[in-house]
């Protein structure tokens, strides 16, 4: 991608032509927004479009009474629309005020230059780095010195399983171990995994999670190792469970997360793994309500007995959203108070009520740690794992999912088509290396 190349020097001429952070505060009674418009840019909730769009309009009226501001909010539907608003934004200096990006994103978003470093008079205005839980700030920046990201959601992954089926088994520790569980309960009608192959979020977390058990961070010292055995074996493993080993309903090529998370609700599957707590609103009201339960994901990686000596047990990515303040706005005393009224205790206590995503606002954390039924997810979460800060690494995620997106034709065939699947690993390790090569 050659516009990322320049991102950052183009990001430096356009901020001087759009302006900059402008102070919007009339007086000390905090900033006044009569007249003016907020834009936000959020990801599509597939799952709850619906009570997105209450949300939205809820959050516009609040923010309106408190402050005369209008809230616009503006969503994108996949990780490459995500990148590809960030990068017309930097380059034209003009867009949202305020993104809300995936944690994997914020790297990139760090490295065009283009958004808030946050200082210490602007985490006051949000009520202080203590006012959020510590291990959501993780990936918010470079070093605790140089932080964008301000954390909105923390979405650690887990997996969940149908008690009914599984009877008195439990979840297996290994990947291996868990496909000999999901053969054993496919048949009649039923599945031994969900799983979301169309997904455009899911899928490379798979490959992740296997590749850095296995002894392979996929990224080290600027060098991309997609190529890696651990990585190829990978992806036969995830593309496998459908195509080869069959314990995933072949429909599932074509599922995004919400009609596996139908699936299983639906006891048509005894597994669902790599979902988050935004299952839970749904399963809670689905027919498997009472008889389902969450689990941390498999730490050994396939054909493995153990975690490799140089792996990381990691049971997720270090995943959730962040808030990132561009600094072409003009009005950024406005921004940073939209901001701290979405983080609010009360407003991340009722954004989870709604859409099941964990708090990051310290205050409203506290109060769910209490329920059993969250217990495997807050441990994933003390287990998840950041991937690699850098620059780049939006684009590195994107190769990993291509490389399930163009297989999709073999598995629609019911196949791996391994000499097909090496070609693609290999394109996939040039586009990360290339994306390293140019990163700032």
């Amino acid at each position: 991608m050659k516009r990322l190349r320049i991102l950052a020097a183009v990001c430096a001429l356009s901020l001087l032509t759009a302006g900059c952070g402008k102070d919007d505060t009339d007086s000390n009674n905090g900033p006044s927004g009569a007249g003016k418009t907020l834009n936000v840019l959020v990801q599509a909730n597939t799952i709850y479009p619906e009570q997105q769009r209450a949300w939205f309009t809820e959050i516009n009226d609040k923010f309106k009474a408190q402050t005369g501001a209008e809230v616009k909010f503006e969503t994108f539907a996949s990780a490459n629309d995500e990148l590809t608003k960030i990068q017309t934004a930097v380059l034209s200096g003009q867009g949202p005020d305020i993104y809300s990006l995936g944690t994997t994103f914020t790297p990139t978003a760090y490295a065009t230059g283009a958004f808030l470093e946050l200082k210490d008079d602007d985490w006051k205005k949000l009520g202080g780095k203590d006012a959020f839980v510590p291990a959501t700030l993780g990936i918010s920046g470079p070093d605790a010195e140089h932080q964008v990201g301000i954390p909105f959601t923390s979405r650690p992954f887990v997996m969940a399983y149908n008690t009914e089926i599984l009877g008195t088994d439990k979840p297996a520790t290994t990947w291996d171990g868990l496909l000999e569980q999901a053969k054993k309960y496919t048949g009649n009608g039923r599945y031994g995994l969900a799983v979301a192959y169309a997904d455009g979020f899911d899928p490379w977390k798979f490959i992740w999670a296997m590749s850095v058990q296995a002894g392979n961070p996929l990224v080290k010292d600027k060098k991309a190792a997609l190529d890696d055995p651990a990585t190829l074996k990978a992806y036969q493993t995830y593309l496998g469970w459908l195509a080869t080993d069959k314990v995933v309903n072949p429909a599932a090529v074509g599922w995004k997360n919400a009609q596996a998370i139908a699936e299983f609700g639906a006891g048509k599957a005894a597994f669902l793994p790599m979902v988050s707590a935004t299952s839970k609103v749904t399963l809670d009201k689905s027919s498997v309500a009472g008889k389902y339960a969450y689990a941390i994901m498999p730490t050994v990686p396939p054909g493995a007995t153990s975690t490799a000596s140089n792996g990381v047990a990691a049971t997720s990515i270090l995943s959730g959203d962040n808030l990132v303040v561009a600094k072409y706005t003009k009005n950024k005393d406005l921004a940073l108070a939209l901001v701290k009224l979405l983080t609010s205790p009360e407003q991340q206590e009722s954004y989870y009520k709604t859409f099941g995503e964990l708090p990051t606002n310290a205050t409203a954390a506290k109060k769910l740690q209490s329920d059993p039924a969250l217990a495997a997810i807050v441990d994933s979460a003390s287990k998840a794992a950041g991937t690699p800060f850098s620059g780049a690494w939006s684009q590195v995620q994107l190769a990993l999912l291509n490389v399930v997106v163009q297989s999709i034709p073999s598995l629609q065939a019911g196949k791996v088509d391994d000499a097909k699947l090496r070609s693609l690993v290999a394109d996939a390790q040039k586009a990360a290396q290339d994306a390293l090569d140019k990163a700032k």
